[in-house]
């Protein structure tokens, strides 16, 4: 990768890192719920606004906008939704360090539906060590609390194995000639389909009311975290390749942690940094190009 692709990566990883951020300020006067309605809604507005005047050509088949129905439901909805619920009971740090798990279940659920992705021996050993820092991150805390954390940390993983199975499910998209950012804007135009009649049926029409923090964080996180980050994370994955954007996962919560102890008060602990670690060694095993040099 070059200075450029570089800089776009860092970027990337800021904006992402900062949805963790944005989530837990958000969540002082917004249900998860609420949060992620309005993280869809904000978001496809902003890209379709993107889109449309610069005439990408969008798909006729109802089929593809069938697919789009799912992959918004299983890409944005469900994680969003686990995560954001996940935050209330962790810290938006050790949410983000959870979430570096997601290329690990993306190995394991790609071995077992696509042909052309086999589990390989370092894969293997790349999915135990990951497993293992998982294990590092969640074990101390169950033991320490019972299972008070549990059910949220749970979440958090959640939602990344559902970003893998979307991941894998999204292939499908690949020799279809379609835009990948229209694709994005699809997907969270079905995501807002889903999520409104969802909210509405949960917790009513509510007031809306919230303080102005609360309220950038919203649209931070619908502008910055999700319309910006996809039109950026396309661009790295046409310039960079699949593979380099793995390099994300990792920068993520660094940004989240630095963000969480900065402004919300978090504390780092050494299970985080540990857990991380082991985590980062397994992607490194998974990639495999640092073992090969």
């Amino acid at each position: 990768m070059g200075l450029a692709e570089w800089a776009l990566l860092v970027i990337l990883s800021i904006l992402w890192g900062g949805s963790f951020f944005f989530a837990e300020v958000a969540l002082q006067e917004f249900s998860p719920l609420a949060i992620v309605t309005l993280r869809v809604t904000i978001s496809a507005f902003a890209l379709w606004a993107f889109i449309l005047p610069a005439r990408y050509p969008l798909p006729g088949s109802w089929r593809t906008w069938l697919a789009f129905l799912w992959l918004g439901i299983v890409n944005n909805a469900v994680p969003f939704s686990l995560i954001v619920w996940g935050q209330t009971g962790v810290s938006s740090s050790l949410a983000s360090i959870l979430n570096a798990a997601t290329p690990i279940f993306t190995v394991i659920v790609a071995g077992l539906f696509l042909k052309d992705e086999p589990v390989t021996l370092p894969k293997i050993a790349g999915v135990l060590s990951g497993l293992a820092g998982v294990a590092i991150l969640v074990g101390p805390g169950l033991l320490a609390n019972g299972d008070s954390q549990l059910p949220y940390q749970l979440a958090v993983l959640g939602g990344g194995l559902s970003y893998a199975i979307a991941a894998v499910y999204a292939r499908r998209f690949a020799g279809m000639n379609i835009a990948p950012v229209v694709i994005a804007a699809a997907q969270l135009l079905a995501s807002t389909i889903v999520m409104w009649p969802l909210l509405l049926a949960v917790e009513g029409p509510g007031e809306w009311r919230a303080t102005a923090p609360v309220w950038l964080s919203v649209f931070g996180l619908a502008l910055l975290s999700t319309a910006v980050a996809y039109i950026l994370y396309f661009k790295v994955l046409e310039s960079a390749g699949a593979t380099n954007l793995l390099l994300v996962t990792l920068l993520i919560p660094v940004t989240a942690t630095l963000l969480g102890i900065l402004f919300l008060g978090e504390a780092l602990h050494w299970t985080h940094a540990a857990g991380i670690g082991v985590i980062a060694i397994g992607l490194s095993a998974i990639d495999g190009r640092l073992w090969r040099r």
